[in-house]
């Protein structure tokens, strides 16, 4: 539309507002089938009992995620439910007629082998997820990828952004392509490092130190490194095979000011970017 403003995800690109270091951090995800159209936040909800679980969740440790097939497809019958560690790097999956019936602080259902891909959509948040987001995911569907629309997962000026599901890596700035790299890594439990924000398990700095060492260092299996924040610029990062340990310094950087989401005013992007990387022990 003539006179409209260029959508955050667009701004953030043309002024190369880094994707490392962006994701949320979370360690456990809980992940409800809630088909339809979401209001802003859970808080908000028409369900009653959807609120209630939003609190109960938050007092269990868990970041509840709304989830939905492409196209808001299963409206009807029990809803899917994944409990998602992604520090310990497993998940399980049930189903449940009604949210009351979730005991958050006792994980239920099977465990689940294969990853599962969640693509924002959140429409109600920044226009960018839905209108990236949306499309991607159905176009990942129908390639038969296990993907589902999700709700709000933060930084919507990366759409399309996406979370895998159980190792708690974000992607963003995705199209098919990068998005099928990720999610076909994931299948062999490695990491594709290409358009990936971070892993949630970790603070910002911790997730661009360890995705620095993976560059540097080609490692690429998933739980194959550790990462010790030190400082508010520093991280050591080791290889849980061999012992390596490689030392990540950080700087602040200075963008050109930039919409943290559309519809809002420029603000200043001060991002960390890496500024070292160094192996300081050979490990065994």
């Amino acid at each position: 539309m003539e006179g409209e403003a260029p959508h955050c995800a667009e701004v953030s690109r043309l002024v190369g507002e880094p994707l490392a270091g962006t994701a949320p951090h979370v360690k456990r995800w809980l992940c409800v089938e809630h088909p339809g159209a979401w209001t802003s936040t859970a808080a908000q909800d028409h369900d009653p009992e959807i609120v209630a679980l939003a609190e109960r969740a938050a007092d269990a440790g868990w970041r509840l995620t709304f989830l939905r097939r492409p196209g808001r497809r299963g409206a009807a019958g029990p809803r899917r439910v994944y409990f998602a560690d992604s520090g310990a790097g497993r998940m399980l999956a049930a189903r449940v007629d009604s949210v009351r019936d979730l005991e958050l602080r006792v994980e239920q259902g099977e465990p689940v082998a294969e990853p599962v891909l969640l693509v924002c959509a959140h429409g109600a948040r920044d226009r960018c997820c839905v209108e990236d987001g949306r499309p991607l995911a159905a176009e990942l569907a129908e390639g038969g990828i296990d993907v589902w629309e999700c709700s709000h997962l933060g930084g919507h000026r990366y759409a399309a952004t996406a979370l895998l599901l159980p190792s708690g890596y974000v992607y963003g700035r995705l199209d098919r392509r990068t998005a099928l790299a990720a999610f076909r890594a994931a299948e062999g439990g490695k990491v594709e490092v290409e358009n990936c924000r971070g892993r949630s398990i970790w603070q910002a700095a911790g997730q661009i130190a360890e995705l620095a060492v993976r560059e540097a260092a080609g490692v690429r299996v998933i739980g194959a490194l550790t990462v010790d924040v030190t400082g508010p610029l520093a991280a050591r990062v080791t290889c849980v095979d061999d012992g390596a340990v490689w030392e990540v310094r950080l700087r602040k950087d200075t963008l050109a000011a930039r919409p943290p989401s559309c519809g809002t005013e420029p603000e200043p992007a001060t991002p960390l970017v890496v500024d070292a990387v160094e192996r300081v022990e050979r490990g065994g």
